[in-house]
């Protein structure tokens, strides 16, 4: 019997762990860290081995494949060792779609992944299809495929981590959203391997295969330009999305004045899963309705209250100044803006003209607001600081009047006060809630 490892044992891995089991594999999982309560149950549940807090190179050695999780890097010290041995490494999106039999939808990005995903997935449900959805968001791929039904399509958010080590995965309709600059700590700094690395969402399709992609993304094109993948491409323009009617590339026209979500971003978001439904034959008529109903996840752009005719607006989820770019274009109010965080490298030069014209005030929420204050203490009077979140709301209303928004947008990771962007979000939120209160 053939010996899979699985490094990682977080959500990732133990999916890949379970589905090599269901295939008759010998599997054996090794975590350098500690492995959850719940995945260890699983992993018991389905008498699957595993280590923790190490790895055990004599066992590791002898796989004939091993499937690294997302979130291990390429420098960690066993994969190096695994590398020199020649052993065969995978993602676990690679695997998993070795032993799916139903179309996937693949959608990456820098921005907007999950907006796009889960609209595509409502859209394809309430026409009636069989769907399923996962990877970057929810279950995994490889769980999916042992805890489900079989559907007859599988929608997939996928990270640049996730597109790390695959060799044959061709989704049958890629989508790739933006290129902007985001976890460059991973790729040594370099734009140029970030972007390669969400190309590789495409490498492997053929010409019967789909890519819709931002037309108007430079890093898109110029990638695309090099690397000539094989697939038909679907390219999104500005002009198809500049208004609430959306244009599809073959001039179909999708009314979203009814939509929950806002924002330019967002239209195009929108057209991508709308272009998505059109290539799988949904009627225009069933994809209207579908945009009418969808709810999207919290943290993005999230109207949490009114209060004294103030909106109050939860935007945890903007953890980049692309994203915060396109939560400033979306606001049409003045806008006292709660930003700060874990530095990721920023540069605030592009979202300076919007700062100066719609923001009235900043709260800085962060252990180290350095970069912020010398950003913009030239052209924005009003700047606090603050490590609490309470506090960080009071100062807010403060400033906040009649027809304003506070917007919680940080452009920065959460992890020097939060343990991820949903927590701060929960607390942004309840703290409005105890304002309203």
């Amino acid at each position: 019997m053939s010996l899979i490892v699985i490094l990682g044992g977080g959500e990732s891995g133990v999916g890949a762990a379970m589905l090599a089991k269901r295939e008759g594999f010998d599997v054996f999982v090794s975590d350098y860290g500690k492995i959850g309560e719940q995945f260890k149950e699983d992993l018991n549940q389905h008498k699957v081995r595993f280590e923790e807090s190490g790895h055990t190179f004599e066992i590791i050695g002898k796989a004939q494949l091993v499937v690294k999780s997302p979130g291990i890097p390429e420098h960690a010290q066993i994969v190096k060792q695994l590398r020199e041995q020649g052993i065969d490494i995978v993602s676990e999106i690679e695997f998993a779609s070795r032993y799916c039999k139903g179309k996937v939808i693949g959608i990456t990005g820098s921005n907007g992944k999950t907006t796009t995903t889960l609209l595509t997935h409502h859209l394809i449900s309430r026409a009636g299809v069989s769907v399923g959805i996962g990877g970057n968001i929810g279950n995994s791929f490889a769980r999916l495929l042992v805890e489900e039904e079989p559907k007859d399509i599988y929608v997939l958010e996928i990270s640049s981590f996730q597109l790390d080590d695959v060799s044959s995965f061709a989704p049958d309709i890629s989508v790739i959203l933006n290129i902007t600059a985001d976890h460059l700590d991973r790729y040594d700094g370099d734009m140029y391997k970030y972007g390669a690395a969400k190309l590789e969402i495409t490498k492997y399709q053929n010409n019967d295969q789909i890519l819709i992609m931002n037309g108007d993304d430079t890093w898109t094109n110029k990638l695309l330009g090099e690397f000539k993948p094989k697939m038909r491409t679907i390219a999104i323009h500005f002009d198809n999305y500049k208004d609430t009617q959306l244009t599809t590339v073959s001039g179909e026209k999708i009314e979203t004045k009814n939509s929950s979500l806002r924002g330019e971003h967002n239209r195009f978001n929108t057209l991508c899963a709308t272009e998505i439904c059109v290539a799988l034959g949904i009627d225009i008529e069933l994809i209207e309705s579908g945009l009418k109903s969808f709810k999207n996840a919290p943290h993005r752009l999230e109207s949490v209250a009114v209060i004294d005719k103030v909106e109050y607006i939860n935007d945890s989820k903007a953890t980049n100044v692309e994203s915060v770019y396109y939560a400033l274009l979306a606001m049409d109010q003045p806008i006292v803006w709660i930003a700060g965080g874990k530095d990721k490298g920023n540069d605030y030069s592009s979202i300076a003209k919007f700062v100066e014209q719609k923001v009235k005030a900043i709260i800085c929420l962060g252990v180290d607001n350095e970069k912020l204050l010398d950003a913009f203490t030239p052209i924005i009077k009003v700047i606090e600081e603050t490590q609490d979140t309470n506090e960080a709301l009071r100062m807010a209303q403060s400033y906040a009047q009649a027809g304003d928004v506070v917007m919680l947008s940080p452009a920065c990771a959460s992890f020097d006060l939060f343990n991820n962007y949903e927590h701060r979000g929960e607390l942004f939120k309840k703290a409005v809630f105890d304002l309203l209160r």
